[in-house]
């Protein structure tokens, strides 16, 4: 079991990311506003791409996952790993089989990305309880501590953007990401998270 970690304005407890404590370190009323990319711009015409849009999902992206790179890097590591550990951390004992589910990737893709965790120590393997056959998959105590040392990089860029845009961003932004789910994948996807989230929220009780 992981320790406190403290980040600059990140409070880590156990084992998950505390977006309440994140948002109590930021004071609305002295964190300067975003300021506009540019003025309100009319939607584009019929048939027209949302260059704007696709191009700040592009950068924003690129920083959002270029935190982690750099220290994924140092370890031999890349972003499927970071998936990987992700998941496992948030959902113990999953199956492999899920996994593939949520991360839409090969067998074989997984395969070697979950080698080098498991080898590097980063991942625990067992049998299933009931059926020997199911491989379910667990974060070391090194796996965690990577874990959440990468989650923490990411809600503190998070946790930074929301303090600036005020209340109500964050149910806006959590509308608007599920929203460009596919709708087929949305109900299974929001079950996860709250699954993951309540799991945390029971352990953090007890």
């Amino acid at each position: 079991m992981l320790g406190d970690i403290a980040l600059p304005g990140v409070t880590i407890n156990g084992k998950y990311v505390n977006i309440a404590d994140i948002m109590a370190d930021f004071s609305i009323t002295t964190a300067s506003k975003l300021r506009p990319v540019a003025a309100p711009k009319p939607a584009p015409a019929p048939g027209q791409p949302c260059w704007d849009l696709i191009e700040l999902f592009f950068f924003a992206y690129r920083d959002f996952v270029g935190d982690p790179d750099e220290v994924l890097v140092t370890l031999g590591f890349g972003r499927a790993h970071h998936r990987v550990l992700h998941f496992v951390t948030r959902n113990p004992g999953m199956k492999v089989a899920e996994l593939l589910d949520v991360l839409k990737i090969t067998k074989q893709s997984l395969g070697r990305v979950l080698k080098q965790l498991i080898d590097e120590g980063h991942i625990v393997q067992k049998e299933g309880a009931n059926d020997r056959r199911q491989r379910l998959l667990y974060v070391s105590d090194a796996g965690e501590a990577l874990a959440m040392r990468l989650a923490g990089m990411q809600t503190e860029r998070i946790g930074r953007v929301l303090a600036e845009l005020g209340p109500g961003a964050r149910d806006q932004v959590q509308r608007f990401l599920a929203g460009m789910i596919d709708a087929e994948d949305r109900d299974q996807v929001l079950r996860l998270i709250a699954r993951a989230d309540g799991a945390q929220r029971r352990d953090g009780a007890s």
